[in-house]
């Protein structure tokens, strides 16, 4: 896949990030060589291996999963947000 100064703005926009005018060219060739390790991996015969396959003898250790309420830890997600609104995150609109 081609990057381009298009692509990467599009990018920008759906990460919510800004890039830097002297670095947007590093940052499409770094966007490349992903890529392209990305398509090389693709190029790898997988057949008949298990999908579910770990490393671990007993496989993904499990915790007990019980729900908590902590104001404070709300508190300082929304705080570090870039913007809120009466505890909710207010995101830009994607869809034109």
């Amino acid at each position: 896949m081609k990057f381009d100064d298009v692509m990467l703005q599009k990018l920008e926009k759906l990460s919510m990030l800004k890039i830097e005018e002297g670095k947007r060219e590093e940052m499409i060739e770094e966007l490349e060589k992903i890529v392209g390790f990305v398509d090389i991996l693709g190029e790898l015969d997988t057949e008949g291996l298990d999908p579910s396959f770990s490393t671990l003898d007993s496989g993904t250790p499990m915790r007990e999963d019980t729900p908590r309420e902590d104001p404070e830890i709300r508190k300082i997600i929304i705080d570090h947000a870039p913007d809120a609104k009466d505890d909710y995150f207010v995101v830009p609109s994607i869809i034109d």
